[in-house]
């Protein structure tokens, strides 16, 4: 059975370890304060999740998600991440994390910047604009023509391969916003972000085509 390392146990890690266990996943999720705290979150996901460290949920993850906020200074376990396809849900928020001259430069993306720390693991962007509760909420079957789509960014077709097969088990279509270079195009203010409470890949893929990159001098 596939494991998914989550590092992360907020509203977003948590709801996507719920959607993964529906889905026959294992989870082994991580949290910032230790293993012993998420005993109220491992009784409710039940006999397919237990909790770990951020270095141990890496290590134990055939893929891990990314649930927290980038830092400047990187925060994650590089070690065991290396080589292994990694999903980050961040969203650069100046207001939460404070500015990155490089992300408001447009020198690079918040994901390339991830990626960048994280030299020897295959980054992609997911899940980013999605409320969590919605992951169950909004999914539909496939072939369903008002299904409502996500997209990834990645330098890595394996990695885009994979967010787009967890997409379809979760109940969603995908648009791929490749490479990495291009992830800005869903982040916050921009029209496929707006669209976050639903819209089909052939809206999302408009949205994306719509966006306009804002540079903070």
């Amino acid at each position: 059975m596939t494991v998914i390392g989550i590092i992360g146990a907020g509203e977003v890690g948590s709801q996507i370890a719920r959607a993964a266990i529906t889905n026959g996943y294992e989870v082994v999720i991580a949290n910032s304060r230790g293993p012993e705290t998420l005993k109220g979150l491992i009784d409710e996901l039940g006999p397919s999740a237990r909790a770990a460290t951020a270095a141990g949920a890496a290590e134990a993850g055939d893929f891990v998600v990314v649930a927290v906020p980038l830092k400047l200074v990187n925060d994650m376990p590089v070690e065991q991440l290396a080589g292994k396809i990694v999903l980050d849900t961040n969203n650069y928020m100046p207001w939460r994390d404070g500015h990155f001259p490089m992300i408001d430069s447009g020198e690079m993306t918040v994901h390339e910047l991830r990626q960048k720390q994280l030299p020897a693991s295959k980054v992609a962007k997911a899940f980013t604009h999605i409320q969590a509760p919605r992951l169950f909420i909004s999914s539909r079957p496939a072939g369903d023509p008002n299904r409502h789509a996500l997209s990834v960014s990645s330098n890595f077709p394996e990695a885009i391969e994979l967010v787009t097969r967890l997409y379809d088990q979760f109940g969603f279509d995908t648009v791929d916003n490749s490479p990495l270079s291009e992830s800005w195009r869903s982040g916050p203010g921009q029209p496929a972000w707006i669209a976050h409470a639903h819209q089909t890949r052939a809206e999302l893929a408009a949205n994306l085509a719509r966006a306009k990159r804002i540079i903070l001098k």
